[in-house]
């Protein structure tokens, strides 16, 4: 009897197991290609919209300024694509309006999602984004490898908005000052347009929060082509 009780609970362990090799491994590689090949239908979609003038913002009277397009009118909804060439040659993410878990953060087509509450991409402010850093993709698994300079990219129908990342900050759950206009300073009217990315940390854990902040360099019309750095990669999702 003893014996059978033993082989029963190696088998339910080695069942354990498996189930977790799939659930953080496996399904993550899985996940992750999903929300890729995502990304480039809506880079496709993107390019599309553009042709047909569809919401397309007016351009600024100054060159120099950005366009900031319309934000989107309903949480879930996708509305450009996140390029980080750091995180890889060819990875590109999907961006959402909203961060609800099930059907954003969750997603197996999205992974990405954008705190309504704060500014859209080349506006004056804060574009606060989140993402997980382990499971569902693990869109933002590895925010802790940015370095200095690199560069992030965000896609909108509009153009693509250049950033440089700047440095990284960890705070506790409770922190979300670092979505305010300007990061951790509550009141104080932006000057800046700054990219803020959100995850957890540990890796494996919720206890805090892992904060990179990137600030806007520059940006490239639709209509005048992508950034030369990630062309290819623009190019491939058509």
């Amino acid at each position: 009897m003893t014996g059978v009780l033993g082989e029963l609970l190696i088998t339910a362990g080695v069942v354990v197991m498996l189930f977790l090799g799939w659930y953080l491994w496996l399904n993550d590689a899985v996940v992750g290609n999903e929300q890729q090949v995502a990304a480039e239908e809506v880079q496709e979609e993107l390019q599309e919209r553009w042709e047909r003038g569809e919401g397309v913002a007016e351009r600024p009277l100054d060159p120099g300024e950005p366009v900031v397009s319309a934000a989107p009118t309903r949480e879930g909804e996708v509305f450009g694509t996140l390029i980080v060439p750091r995180f890889g040659a060819e990875w590109k993410r999907s961006i959402a309006s909203g961060v609800d878990v099930e059907t954003v953060l969750n997603s197996f087509t999205i992974g990405v999602g954008h705190y309504t509450e704060t500014q859209m991409p080349g506006e004056m402010g804060n574009f606060a984004i989140a993402g997980h850093r382990r499971t569902y993709g693990s869109a933002f698994g590895d925010i802790d490898q940015l370095r200095l300079g690199d560069k992030i990219y965000v896609e909108t129908v509009d153009g693509w908005y250049q950033y440089t990342f700047r440095g990284l900050e960890y705070v506790w759950p409770t922190g979300v000052e670092v979505l305010e206009p300007v990061p951790a300073a509550p009141g104080v009217a932006p000057t800046d347009r700054v990219l803020t990315m959100t995850s957890c940390n540990p890796r494996w854990s919720t206890a805090e929060r892992i904060i990179a902040y990137a600030v806007y360099e520059t940006w490239y019309p639709r209509g005048d082509g992508p950034p030369p750095e990630i062309s290819p990669l623009v190019e491939a999702g058509r």
